[in-house]
């Protein structure tokens, strides 16, 4: 489970580790080798990969204390699973039809991705 987190971390905070820290880190989470193994391809002792997968650990979990990018990504989406939840009960009680029911839960179930990035990239100063 601590290594579930750490790659959610690693995802989002990798570009912000040294190249050597993200290679390090890269092979054993990504490539699943022993600490030994890193240590001969880096040419280094196993206890200096072992230092630096801790400091990378220390480094991340920093980045997401400050940043938040994993919180707000995991509010966003329980937000709106709960919202979902709560239109689809609302339909149902509402005696909507099926067909409208079913329109309901297509405009929920539809992938707004494109959009959101569109809309950044022309409204990026009155956003961010």
């Amino acid at each position: 489970m601590e290594d579930l987190h750490f790659m959610r971390l690693w995802d989002k905070y990798s570009p912000l580790l040294t190249k050597t820290q993200q290679e390090i880190t890269d092979l054993y989470f990504n490539y699943d080798l022993s600490l030994s193994e890193i240590a001969e391809q880096k040419n280094c002792s196993r206890q200096s990969v072992s230092d630096c997968l801790n400091t990378c650990r220390k480094k991340l979990e920093k980045y997401e204390e400050k940043l938040r990018f994993n919180s707000v990504i995991a509010e966003v989406g329980l937000t709106q699973s709960f919202l979902r939840t709560d239109i689809g009960k609302w339909a149902e009680s509402a005696g909507l039809t099926k067909d409208q029911r079913e329109g309901i839960a297509k405009i929920l179930d539809r992938d707004y991705e494109e959009e959101v990035r569109r809309a950044i990239r022309e409204h990026a100063d009155e956003l961010l």
